[in-house]
């Protein structure tokens, strides 16, 4: 595997990501969330996707694909690693989203091209990163209130918001995606919120990747 090239590649793609707001549909319908997990010691990549309405943020659709991991684990080119399988859910949505959450980093990577930004770029939809950990860059720390905010710097470029969603709870890293800003990244994040740490649409795509109790119960009451 050849890191020289794929490095030019996400250099190359990161030019073309949009970094301001291009939503075809404003407010969107449908909101979708993007969760990637790895099985049998990373043999198998298990994407899977969820779509919520909006504003009701009511799961009416989800998709799980499990693919032969084609690539190893390697730290900056996660994305490489990801995507297929990605790929391989979304393609199995009847109800496309207007506006996707993707568990994982947009453009708050080393060079600018983390799983939300690689995927918005694929499949040409609006995308928002909701990271649980940093990448690289450097912020403030935060209070420890909740809504605590400061924007994540990388040689002075501001790459996302960190952002403390819920009291005694690590902080999210939400960052641009493709064809979403900044500041619209972090308000479509807080109008997705229902409690939790996470926003509805990536909480719903890790319940779901992950079989956690609320999606067994939601399997248990579904006709």
């Amino acid at each position: 595997m050849d890191l020289a090239t794929l490095r030019l590649q996400q250099q190359t793609l990161a030019s073309s990501v949009i970094r301001e707001d291009r939503l075809d549909v404003d407010p969107p319908r449908w909101i979708g969330g993007a969760d990637v997990g790895f099985e049998q010691g990373g043999e198998i990549t298990r994407a899977a996707m969820v779509v919520l309405s909006y504003p009701a943020l009511e799961l009416v659709e989800y998709k799980v694909a499990r693919i032969a991991t084609t690539m190893p684990y390697i730290p900056g080119f996660l994305s490489f690693r990801e995507y297929p399988a990605l790929l391989a859910a979304w393609e199995q949505l009847a109800q496309k989203p207007d506006l996707l959450f993707v568990d994982g980093h947009g453009i708050s990577h080393p060079r600018r091209l983390g799983v939300a930004s690689h995927f918005g770029l694929l499949v040409d939809v609006p995308t928002i990163g909701v990271a649980k950990k940093r990448l690289c860059g450097k912020f403030e720390p935060l209070s420890a209130e909740p809504g605590a905010l400061a924007p994540l710097l990388d040689k002075g470029e501001p790459l996302a918001w960190v952002w403390r969603s819920k009291a005694r709870c690590n902080p999210l890293f939400v960052s641009t995606g493709h064809r979403v800003s900044q500041d619209s990244a972090l308000a479509w994040v807080q109008r997705c919120m229902r409690g939790y740490r996470l926003p509805e649409p990536t909480r719903w795509a890790d319940a779901v990747a992950s079989e956690r109790p609320a999606f067994r119960r939601l399997q248990a009451i579904q006709p």
